[in-house]
């Protein structure tokens, strides 16, 4: 399923597309009243036999939907991002999906076959297709890998990725150009966009394909 067609279904107003799914944050305002939210969406994830990501704080419950066996987003996310945000209403709790994101970090190599392993097993994470590592326990950030056609002297080889919804993205390059970031390049948006801080460490800002079919 593409973004277009997600955000196309009812009832999942309450949600994001970013690089790993769909996801939203429910503002519960207290760790018993997450609790409670947990404790629904498990029911829900159970009857579906379809399980998100959950993460609960005190401040609120994140919650993260993708179909596995197809490694990305499918109807079943639709269905069960529905009824999790029905079952939020009902207890009284709002969702704020512009807290949404997803970071990851980004190597750019000459031969990725190469160095792939190392990272892998430096971290302890597992491969996910031929560019990316992952925390089997979804703690930490992705790491993926692009393709370098020669060397890059001066100038980093690591940066970061940053997924956010699009109807997020140009209040968050402000906010970092205003924060004494500036613009490498925008020759690429609204696919992304590259910034770097004072001293030329650089960050894409990157909304997830959501004007693709």
């Amino acid at each position: 399923m593409s973004p277009r067609q997600f955000y196309a279904s009812d009832g999942v107003e309450d949600w994001r597309v970013v690089f790993d799914g769909v996801q939203t944050f429910f503002a519960t305002g207290s760790f018993a009243k997450g609790v409670e939210l947990v404790e629904v969406v498990g029911l829900l994830a159970d009857a579906a036999d379809h399980h998100p990501d959950v993460d609960l704080r005190y401040a609120g419950v994140t919650v993260r939907l993708f179909t596995h066996e197809v490694g990305d987003i499918s109807n079943r996310d639709v269905a069960l991002a529905q009824q999790i945000s029905i079952a939020a209403r009902e207890l009284g709790i709002a969702a704020d999906p512009s807290k949404v994101q997803t970071v990851q970090v980004s190597i750019d190599a000459l031969d990725t076959a190469g160095v792939l392993p190392f990272w892998s097993a430096v971290l302890g994470y597992d491969r996910f297709g031929d560019e990316d590592v992952v925390d089997p326990l979804s703690r930490g950030p992705w790491l993926t890998f692009q393709q370098m056609d020669e060397p890059r002297p001066q100038r980093n080889r690591i940066h970061i990725d940053v997924s956010v919804p699009r109807d997020q993205a140009e209040a968050r390059i402000a906010a970092a150009l205003a924060a004494g970031g500036r613009m490498v390049t925008d020759a690429h948006a609204p696919s992304w966009w590259t910034l770097a801080d004072a001293e030329g460490n650089e960050v894409d800002v990157v909304p997830r394909r959501e004007d693709s079919d």
